[in-house]
């Protein structure tokens, strides 16, 4: 059974959610919230195993509720629920743990297809959404500088742990681990994987938890 606790700051929109999966079989939602800081609480009374959360709302955005999240409940699923489509939007919420980022555009189909897939460990990303130019912007601005999500990741790297295996000692998809590969690869101004796992060794990062 998904226990799903829903944050949207549009109380229509989550009546409209809670029509849907009022008549599918799988799915309690344990708790709804109109902004981060009820999140929080919900997460804490009703222990949800999938979190659908809007990025924008008052009192606690979506980033910071999901950060809180992760780092108190590391095995909970977090899928953004926004329309926000920007760049810089998408890395943060995945930086922050989510799993997966679906735009409020999006038929009640996708959403419970979103959710039943970040529930079995899988990451799932609106089709809108192109993955590939995921950090960017940031990297153009910051070229040489990695995240301390990076710095975990590159630190697994340097033990040879697989993506997949990366991705569940840190409880993120594995799609997120190897966007970071990506832009790991990208900002350091590397060739490619071989490269990578060259630098990790040669830097001998030490891993350091968020």
């Amino acid at each position: 059974m998904i226990r799903l606790a829903i944050a949207e700051d549009h109380q229509s929109l989550i009546d409209g959610i809670k029509l849907l999966l009022d008549y599918e079989d799988g799915i309690s939602i344990v708790g709804t919230a109109n902004d981060g800081e009820a999140l929080l609480e919900i997460v804490e009374k009703k222990q949800p195993n999938v979190v659908l959360t809007d990025i924008r709302m008052p009192k606690l955005d979506g980033i910071q509720a999901a950060k809180h999240i992760k780092k108190n409940h590391p095995s909970i699923k977090i899928l953004a629920f926004t329309m926000f489509d920007q760049t810089e939007a998408i890395q943060q919420m995945l930086d922050a743990g989510a799993s997966g980022y679906i735009l409020k555009n999006s038929s009640l189909t996708e959403v419970h297809k979103a959710i039943i897939t970040v529930f079995n460990g899988d990451t799932y990303f609106d089709a809108d959404i192109n993955t590939n130019i995921l950090n960017s912007e940031v990297s153009n601005k910051s070229k040489g500088i990695l995240t301390k999500r990076q710095i975990e990741i590159l630190e697994l790297i340097a033990q040879g742990k697989t993506s997949r295996e990366i991705a569940d000692i840190l409880f993120i998809g594995i799609h997120t681990v190897d966007t970071h590969r990506k832009n790991m690869v990208r900002i350091l101004g590397l060739q490619g994987k071989g490269e990578l796992m060259r630098y990790a060794l040669e830097k001998k990062y030490r891993f350091k938890s968020e």
